[in-house]
């Protein structure tokens, strides 16, 4: 469905009305990503990113951090080398395989994830702020569709 001023009208159809609402939604979200990633202090935004994928699925492989996080066994292995130095990950031998190592968040990793999300959510609790009640009640009605769009991110 597409909304007009007038009211909703039938779902777009042609892949052109497609285009120029992904390109919409694209570079309303791209500022808005960028900004937020700037809210880190101490993290980088890959480091972030990892540092929750791990928090959320511990232990996990580095593998299946690489395919979770959408980036090369290279690149992973030296952001996870990084947070280990850092003291934000530790890396565990399996007792059945020892050729796999997992990986879980330490304490001072869940602090700074922490940190890193409530200084996000100030900013962008700021910025909410200083919209209508309206303007944040359309914001509020279009989460499901953004969460919808992200479930499947292999796509």
């Amino acid at each position: 469905m597409v909304m007009t001023e007038t009211g909703v009208q039938t779902r777009a159809e042609t892949m052109d009305d497609l285009a120029v609402l992904a390109s919409r939604v694209r570079l309303a979200l791209v500022p808005l990503t960028r900004q937020l990633r700037q809210q880190n202090i101490d993290l980088t935004a890959t480091q972030a990113s990892a540092l929750a994928t791990i928090s959320r699925r511990q232990p996990l492989t580095v593998g299946d951090l690489a395919k979770a996080e959408h980036v090369s066994s290279p690149m992973i292995t030296k952001v996870v080398k990084g947070l280990e130095e850092g003291g934000l990950v530790r890396k565990v031998v399996d007792s059945v395989d020892r050729r796999v190592s997992r990986l879980s968040i330490t304490t001072e990793g869940a602090r700074r994830l922490e940190r890193s999300r409530t200084r996000k959510n100030a900013w962008l609790a700021k910025r909410l702020r200083s919209l209508n009640d309206y303007e944040l009640a359309a914001l509020e009605a279009a989460i499901p569709v953004l969460e919808r769009l992200t479930a499947d991110r292999a796509t």
